[in-house]
């Protein structure tokens, strides 16, 4: 129970995503996903099993096509996409996500943190932890991390020194989105 407070509050502190949300891929509505599990359990399999209104029922039984979208992409959020089948994190780990402040170097930063509470930002920091602590090594395999980081999906969005590409395929896609005024640590 300590361990799981001290991951919680790591989240807490780090973690710079207000919501989960999935774009359905027939009325191309934006969805709230519940929780992070879910999101990162729908992310995982989104190519194989395209999201769509009625998958939310799961915890929203009258959910249609036919409803408003849970969230509308008004510049009042910065929004980012991410890649498909990155794997779901492994149980008593957290994959956090933090954008960092516009006209940065780069869009965001991802880290792992252990159940040990050791945040990583490298699979090489990641494999070296793992090496040496076999006792969070248990039943995980360095194929179930990903530190590939979210593309931002606001055009108007420019990094340092690099244009960042955007795409209009986002049919079926999933997105993180964070709120603008969320503090950031670069």
């Amino acid at each position: 129970m300590e361990q799981e407070q001290g991951i919680a509050s790591a989240k807490k502190v780090w973690e710079s995503v207000k919501y989960y949300t999935v774009k359905c891929a027939e009325c191309s509505k934006w969805r709230l996903i519940p929780s992070k599990e879910k999101y990162e359990e729908i992310r995982e399999k989104i190519e194989e099993r395209l999201f769509v209104c009625e998958t939310a029922r799961e915890w929203r039984p009258d959910i249609s096509c036919k409803d408003e979208s849970d969230v509308k992409q008004d510049g009042t959020m910065r929004w980012a996409m991410d890649k498909p089948r990155i794997p779901q994190t492994p149980s008593g780990w957290q994959r956090i996500l933090r954008i960092r402040a516009e006209g940065g170097t780069k869009f965001a930063d991802v880290y792992y943190v252990a159940p040990s509470n050791k945040r990583m930002r490298s699979m090489v920091e990641l494999s070296r932890y793992i090496d040496e602590h076999p006792e969070y090594a248990q039943g995980v395999n360095i194929s179930q991390f990903s530190f590939q980081p979210p593309v931002p999906l606001d055009e108007k969005y420019s990094a340092k020194r690099r244009a960042c590409s955007t795409t209009d395929d986002t049919n079926g896609t999933y997105h993180a989105s964070t709120n603008v005024d969320a503090p950031s640590q670069n």
